[in-house]
């Protein structure tokens, strides 16, 4: 698997969570490990970027989270990086 940032990671957990998700799930989407799933989603839900729904026992991206998103899309689309190409540079 190819190395990703944080923001990359943190993009994967919130389009998880845009469908309202167990942990288990969220861990198989953004190919982490349960330990690191619990380092993430505790930063995000600490910025107000995941909601945790108990009666559901679900996770939802919030309103805040769905921004984010976009704009990470957007500047994807502006400034793709190709980190093959700085390791290899």
């Amino acid at each position: 698997m190819k190395y990703r940032s944080r923001s990359e990671i943190v993009k994967t957990i919130l389009e998880a969570a845009s469908e309202g998700t167990s942990r288990t799930r969220l861990m198989y989407k953004s190919y982490l490990s349960y330990s690191q799933l619990k380092e993430y989603l505790e930063t995000v839900q600490e910025n107000g970027l995941i909601d945790y729904e108990v009666g559901r026992r679900c996770y939802r991206i919030t309103p805040k989270g769905i921004r984010l998103l976009q704009l990470q899309n957007k500047l994807e689309e502006i400034a793709p990086i190709n980190y093959d190409s700085i390791k290899n540079g």
